[in-house]
């Protein structure tokens, strides 16, 4: 993708000011919704199992992000994710922590085989254990076991396996749909700094997704992600950068993506 077709989406997106339901955490709820909010789309935030497979029916897309897990929030991902699939709404999963969780990875196959979401996404150990029954790692933060070669490996694996675009974040993000592959080098150190940013992209994913298809959306939204992440670094301290986070998502234009967007989109034949 290229920076008009990047910016193509986002200006679908500001003109159907599409609804995004997302079942979040509620570490990152607020940001999310703030994420959905600057991309020109409109959030709602349900997760109630008695009313979420309602609004997830009137919704463009749903985001589903599994970082803090309760019996309840399992069950209302399970059902909105059966309401996507039948009525044909686009997805993204984040599979937060299935590295590091036998439940969560548990959870997260239950999921695959109810229904296949348009993206699945993870940090670089998140999709090798997608891949890898064996691998493990501590924590929800991606481990240095997770090379970007293995990664690219397993989510290319992972994609064909699923049939299903996968997002691998990263210093360098990864999106694949088994036959292409795309490279996003934007981004900034300072994003793990302050919780959620990962989650942030996720509500991204969903927001494209309500007007693009798998590969389009994730590629935008890393690489929108990414942009903003190198405009805030410019301030310190990490309240101070969230506050600049938020204004770059917000203030971002066209000539932003034209300027600053990094990205290569190798054939996956001479990878």
């Amino acid at each position: 993708m290229n920076a008009l077709e990047i910016n193509t989406v986002r200006n679908s997106v500001y003109e159907k000011r599409p609804l995004i339901h997302c079942i979040t955490n509620p570490i990152s709820i607020n940001m999310c919704a703030n994420a959905v909010l600057s991309a020109g789309a409109r959030p709602i935030m349900a997760e109630h199992p008695l009313e979420v497979q309602e609004i997830t029916a009137t919704a463009s897309a749903l985001m589903l992000n599994i970082a803090n897990i309760t019996d309840v929030r399992m069950e209302s991902i399970k059902k909105s994710s059966v309401t996507a699939k039948e009525y044909y709404i686009p997805s993204v999963l984040d599979i937060v922590g299935i590295s590091c969780s036998q439940l969560r990875r548990n959870y997260v196959h239950e999921l695959l085989a109810m229904h296949i979401p348009t993206v699945i996404k993870g940090n670089y150990s998140e999709i090798c254990a997608l891949s890898d029954e064996k691998y493990r790692s501590a924590g929800v933060d991606s481990h240095s076991s997770a090379t970007f070669e293995k990664t690219l490996d397993s989510a290319v694996s992972a994609s064909k396996k699923y049939h299903a675009v996968v997002l691998a974040s990263g210093k360098t993000d990864i999106v694949t749909d088994g036959e292409k592959v795309a490279y996003i080098h934007n981004g900034s150190p300072r994003l793990a700094e302050i919780t959620g940013t990962g989650c942030m992209q996720g509500a991204l994913t969903a927001v494209y997704l309500s007007v693009a298809g798998g590969f389009e959306s994730a590629v935008t939204a890393c690489t929108v992600m990414g942009i903003c992440g190198e405009l805030a670094s410019v301030k310190e301290g990490t309240g101070s950068f969230y506050t600049a986070l938020l204004d770059s998502l917000s203030l971002l234009r066209n000539a932003d993506i034209e300027k600053y967007m990094k990205a290569e989109e190798p054939t996956l034949e001479t990878i």
